[in-house]
C-alpha cells in the first residue's frame, strides 16, 4: 500500500479535523481545540492565500496524514499540521518522510529558503523524525518575528534549504 500524496483543501476540512483532533486530545492529551485551530476550518484562505500550502496522504481513500505550510516571509515558511495515523507510522510506509519531502520539494520550487515549525516537547518521537531530517533546534528567541506561534509549542526547529 503505498501512500498517494495530493494538495488538499477545505473539502477535505472534516477528516482532516479528525485525525489532527484525534492525534491531539486522545493520542497526546494535549489541551487544544478546534477553536484554538481556526485554519482547519477554513485551510484554502489560511494556507494558500499567502503562498503556502496543505497536502493529505491517503492509502484506499482514507486520509492518514497531513502536512502543511504557511508562508510568512518573502523566503520563510512554517511547518504545521504534521499529522500520521498512529497505524500508519514507521518506516513501513514512511507517509511522515514523503510528507515532508512533498513540502520540502515544493519550497525549493517556490523560493522558501528557511523552514521554521514549533512543536511540544511531549511529541519525542515527532522531534527525532525533525533532527533526522537536519532541522536544528533553536530558542524561541531566535524565530523570525513574523513566525506564527501556537500557544501549545515549546520546541522550536529550523532548516536552511539553501545548504
Amino acid at each position: 500500500m503505498k501512500p498517494v500524496i495530493i494538495p488538499i483543501e477545505n473539502q477535505y476540512a472534516n477528516a482532516v479535523i479528525d485525525l489532527v483532533l484525534n492525534i491531539q486530545q486522545k493520542e497526546f492529551n494535549i489541551a487544544i481545540t478546534l477553536q484554538d485551530q481556526p485554519d482547519l476550518l477554513d485551510i484554502k484562505s489560511f494556507y494558500y492565500a499567502t503562498g503556502g500550502g496543505f497536502w493529505g496522504a491517503f492509502i484506499n481513500d482514507e486520509l492518514v496524514g497531513t502536512i502543511a505550510l504557511i508562508k510568512f516571509d518573502d523566503n520563510a515558511a512554517a511547518i504545521r499540521k504534521m499529522f500520521v495515523k498512529k497505524e500508519y507510522r514507521g518506516k513501513e510506509f514512511s507517509i511522515a518522510q514523503k510528507l515532508l519531502e512533498t513540502l520540502i520539494q515544493y519550497c525549493k520550487e517556490n523560493g522558501i529558503d528557511d523552514l521554521y515549525l514549533g512543536t511540544v516537547s511531549v511529541l519525542e518521537a515527532a522531534l527525532r523524525f525533525y533532527e533526522r531530517n537536519h532541522f536544528v533546534r533553536i530558542e524561541k528567541v531566535l524565530l523570525p518575528e513574523a513566525f506564527p506561534l501556537m500557544s501549545a509549542d515549546n520546541v522550536f526547529c529550523h532548516l536552511n534549504l539553501k545548504v
